[in-house]
């Protein structure tokens, strides 16, 4: 399959049109499955190559602009409120689109990958909305990512079943389904099972982001809105406004390139990066006639923390990943200004997700997961959230129950302007928390990321462990801690230095005490769990290296 489109590339400030650019091919390298050509139709690889001619170099740039930015704040220069866009942030009167039809009540969105079986289980949820989640919840093989793009496309067609190997028959039974959310891999990631040639001739890796943007919208984006809904996405890991502008312009583009109006495409914006937090505001006014709303993504954000100021010595260490919570200064600041910053703008604010599951085997686990999501979901709708995120169909009454007592027949609360708030600068890097680390915390991390690994290179992106639903988010902040803690020489409560060679010490209780089984992957996520844990360099993200030397080669 090798599709061409040609075209010219639009200028960094102009509006993108669908004329002439220089050849962009498409080439599919991943193996063809049943009905993956149902998705990867040359139409639609045409798409991709118009996309990635257009947009792939402005990718490479934002990515460049991420180092630097990274470089900066490691050396010393704590992130500031623009000075260039002050008058962005001071004027007023401008307003973004809002919410498009079937968004006006997001009270409770319920998360999770885009295996049938999870779509169905999602559709029948009761929510009001689904993040279909192509992004952290979803370790991306190649069956995944393709047969997520069809488990969405029958969904949206109301033609999705699933028969489990037992024989069991899943079907979308609910009246009223979720109106759905999909979300693309960051900027950060590419699709190695999809190359495309650039203009100048060099063949490269496909984007991620425009791999899972791109088919999804293609084929579903018209099939959504005779279905009285739109084309709509979370875009994940962003860290600047210029990054908001590069999708503004991708949407833009694509609505031009099948027909219709400009604005149908809603975003949603996770703030889930220290850098965008000092950004919001811009965020929204780059993609004001496509955004619906910002969300506070909080493992995410806190590993954005660490990873940001991992060298910057002992004050900026957080204790274990347990103790922090919402509560703590820095996440207290940012989800605080997250509200006032989209009310202010008519954006709609959706609060982020607990960890803690029911175990409907368990009542005594259950009982305290409803304890603390409610709790996490009274404060978040008290704080002015219009809406939030729940992983297990079980905790949706839960959350609506605390946002119903707020909203009451409202849709949401967007009218809650919160002038109080008044946040500043040093308030969003304020990490002091004054707890201790603890041997147990140690351990957990260390636990926690090699199973989550292995479970991930087995094609699993949510997994529940120990009661908590992990994902590649927790397992980042799990990696980052015990690289920080070791290269500013910390000790935990019980006066034991972490060095590494106490973690690889961990490493082997690990892999005693897990329930080894034949072709099991553990061997494997202890290796990744080294190298981005233990080496002398950080890598930005644990999961390129275990998709460049794992996922790849499997797929």
């Amino acid at each position: 399959m090798t599709p061409t489109a040609t075209g010219t590339a639009p200028d960094e400030t102009t509006r993108p049109t669908t004329g002439p650019i220089p050849t962009a091919a498409i080439v599919v390298t991943g193996p063809i499955r049943e009905r993956y050509e149902e998705i990867l139709t040359p139409d639609a690889l045409a798409f991709l190559g118009e996309l990635h001619a257009r947009f792939a170099g402005r990718r490479h740039d934002r990515l460049a602009d991420r180092l630097r930015r990274r470089f900066e704040i490691g050396n010393g220069h704590d992130p500031q409120f623009r000075a260039d866009t002050a008058h962005i942030r001071d004027d007023a009167d401008w307003r973004v689109a809002g919410a498009g039809p079937g968004l006006e009540d997001r009270r409770v969105e319920i998360t999770g990958p885009t295996d049938p079986k999870m779509t169905i289980n999602a559709l029948n949820s009761g929510a009001k909305v689904w993040l279909a989640d192509q992004e952290d919840a979803t370790s991306p093989t190649w069956k995944n990512v393709i047969e997520g793009q069809l488990s969405l496309y029958d969904a949206i067609r109301g033609q999705l079943s699933y028969t489990s190997p037992e024989g069991k028959v899943y079907e979308v039974t609910a009246e009223q389904t979720p109106t759905i959310v999909m979300r693309p891999r960051g900027w950060h990631l590419t699709e190695n099972h999809v190359s495309f040639t650039d203009r100048a001739g060099r063949t490269l890796a496909a984007s991620g982001s425009l791999v899972d943007y791109g088919l999804y919208f293609f084929h579903n984006a018209k099939r959504l809105i005779e279905n009285g809904v739109g084309p709509y996405f979370y875009l994940p890991k962003i860290e600047s406004s210029e990054e908001a502008k590069l999708w503004d312009d991708v949407f833009t583009f694509s609505e031009d390139y099948i027909g219709i109006p400009h604005g149908t495409i809603r975003a949603t914006v996770l703030i889930e990066t220290l850098p965008a937090a000092f950004e919001m505001d811009e965020i929204l006014f780059e993609l004001r006639d496509h955004i619906a709303g910002l969300n506070a993504g909080r493992w995410d954000y806190i590993f954005s923390m660490i990873k940001n100021y991992r060298g910057r010595g002992a004050r900026f260490v957080l204790p274990d990943r347990s103790q922090v919570t919402m509560t703590v200064p820095f996440m207290r600041a940012y989800t605080e200004l997250l509200v006032q910053t989209c009310h202010k703008r008519g954006a709609f604010a959706i609060g982020g997700m607990s960890a803690f599951i029911p175990n409907r085997r368990d009542p005594e686990v259950t009982a305290q997961a409803f304890e603390k999501v409610s709790a996490d979901k009274k404060r978040e709708a008290g704080d002015g959230f219009d809406g939030t995120w729940v992983a297990h169909p079980d905790l949706i009454p839960v959350a609506r129950a605390e946002f119903d007592a707020v909203l009451g027949e409202r849709p949401n609360q967007v009218d809650r302007q919160r002038p109080e708030v008044d946040v500043k600068a040093s308030q969003l890097i304020d990490v002091h928390i004054g707890l201790p680390i603890s041997a147990a915390g140690v351990y957990a991390n260390v636990s926690v990321a090699i199973r989550y690994i292995e479970a991930w290179l087995r094609g699993l992106g949510a997994v529940a462990i120990d009661n908590l639903m992990e994902d590649a988010a927790t397992a980042e902040i799990s990696r980052s801690q015990v690289w920080q803690w070791i290269h500013q020489d910390r000790s935990t409560d019980d006066g034991t230095k972490i060095t590494r060679e106490y973690i690889e010490g961990l490493i082997t209780r690990v892999l005693e005490e897990v329930t080894r089984t034949e072709g099991d992957r553990f061997d494997d996520a202890a290796a990744i769990f080294e190298e981005v844990a233990l080496g002398e360099d950080f890598p930005s993200f644990l999961t390129i290296p275990a998709y460049n030397r794992f996922l790849v080669e499997s797929a």
